[in-house]
């Protein structure tokens, strides 16, 4: 960030702050900050790290009012010591804006209410520290050791590096930490802020109902269902939805209901999604089913083929009973994928296998032109209005044609063919009698049919 801007935009906010009636009584505050003022100096130093954190930590009112009433000693870290030395952690625990007031604590731990020059420093033979309190009321030592000057346990490196009529401001080697803070950084890395779980063992599933053998413990909001979505379906395509087996019971974490009609109503505005949204409305109870698992913590990505594809279906394929259902409970993925998430996969893994709610079929999905494409041959399709809906629960993909499961090849094996058996004409009577006469007179020999 460049410092200049600093100085103009705090000197603007200087000037706003004159009273019109330039003959104002001098001790008023705002009057006596200019543009030689030590916070000006600051904010157009080279110490733009502490510059940016006085910034952030909406200090400037403060430290005018303290400049008004008395000099003050500022002393500056060096930016590396704010950049790249401080503890990660540290940082980020100051940065957080629930912890405002600590960030305020120690930037004012920086900040005495005096005017300390290098001349002013206590002699090394003292070898005691004297102690004055900073603008955050707590004491901060000042010492000398070897000939070098001391404050607290940083060593400074840059005595009167920017002298002011209202304050000064020396270069130190490390960042000051107050005890308040520090202690306020420890308590909340403290295993005893931290709320612990204890362990239990996975609900155990009755096989034959699909249904909790005991009641599920309560999870928190947000958490993961205790069933797999595959339990907590409905038992069949044809019956009303199941009770709901989810954790919590009654007192739902998402209103499903809800966002699933939001979702339908973005279809029906959207443009194109007529027929799917007729489909998960009147034809099925898918709606009522998919609120149903939302509402449950259940997360739901769906494949809406476009009106141009429902076309496309002939009435053998919707006309058996569960016909639709099936068709739908393929294009229902229980994961929550995003245009983004699903093309980085197939970019990253080549070809992807989702889930569907249709057991135990999986849809394939693998890049092609630049795109994602679903299915295999001539049943594929591609993603053809990605994001029409995403509110983190449920994510509506638009495709360009209707999915189906790949049939399993039961083709019989071939029958070896027979082995061709040449056999010999037949004689009939009349021809057998005459060749027995043939034979008795010798002359058999001239007639071939009787060999």
């Amino acid at each position: 960030m460049d410092c200049q801007i600093y100085g103009v935009l705090f000197l603007l906010t200087l000037a706003s702050a004159l009273p019109e009636n330039p003959t104002a009584n001098a001790s008023n505050s705002a009057a006596q900050i200019n543009s030689n003022s030590v916070l000006v100096a600051l904010l157009d130093s080279y110490y733009t790290e502490l510059s940016e954190l006085v910034e952030k930590a909406l200090l400037l009112q403060t430290l005018e009012e303290a400049v008004a009433k008395h000099n003050i000693t500022i002393f500056a870290p060096r930016n590396e010591a704010l950049e790249r030395d401080l503890d990660p952690e540290f940082k980020r625990f100051l940065l957080d804006p629930g912890n405002l007031k600590s960030l305020q604590n120690l930037l004012l731990f920086h900040m005495i209410p005096a005017r300390i020059e290098s001349n002013h420093w206590p002699a090394d033979a003292n070898n005691k520290p004297v102690h004055h309190t900073s603008l955050c009321r707590e004491k901060i030592p000042l010492s000398a050791k070897n000939g070098d000057k001391i404050v607290s346990t940083a060593k400074v490196i840059k005595s009167d590096d920017i002298i002011r009529p209202d304050g000064i401001i020396h270069g130190i080697e490390r960042l000051l930490i107050p005890k308040s803070v520090q202690q306020d950084f420890n308590v909340r890395r403290s295993l005893r802020t931290t709320s612990a779980v204890l362990p239990e063992v996975a609900p155990e599933v009755d096989p034959r109902t699909h249904r909790l053998k005991k009641p599920a413990p309560p999870v928190p909001a947000g958490g993961a269902p205790a069933l797999p979505i595959f339990d907590a379906m409905a038992p069949g395509p044809s019956l009303a939805p199941a009770p709901a087996p989810g954790p919590g019971g009654p007192h739902h974490h998402f209103d499903g209901e809800s966002q699933v009609k939001d979702f339908i109503q973005t279809l029906l505005h959207y443009g194109g999604y007529n027929e799917l949204a007729d489909i998960l409305v009147n034809l099925t109870s898918l709606a009522t089913e998919m609120g149903r698992l939302v509402s449950e913590g259940y997360v739901l990505t769906v494949l809406a083929p476009n009106d141009e594809a429902m076309a496309k279906l002939t009435t053998d394929q919707l006309s058996e009973p569960g016909a639709p259902e099936q068709i739908m409970y393929y294009h229902l993925i229980p994961e929550y994928q995003t245009e983004e998430s699903m093309y980085n996969s197939v970019r990253r893994f080549g070809k992807v296998n989702y889930d569907t709610l249709r057991l135990p079929h999986k849809v394939v999905a693998e890049e092609a032109d630049g795109s994602v494409k679903f299915g295999q041959g001539e049943g594929s399709a591609y993603l053809f209005d990605p994001d029409i809906y995403s509110d983190g629960r449920i994510s509506v993909q638009g495709i360009d044609g209707v999915l189906f499961p790949a049939e399993e090849s039961t083709a019989a094996p071939k029958p070896a063919p027979a082995a061709k058996i040449v056999s010999k004409p037949r004689r009939g009577k009349l021809l057998e009698v005459t060749c027995k006469m043939l034979v008795a007179v010798g002359q058999d020999s001239y007639f071939s049919s009787c060999h």
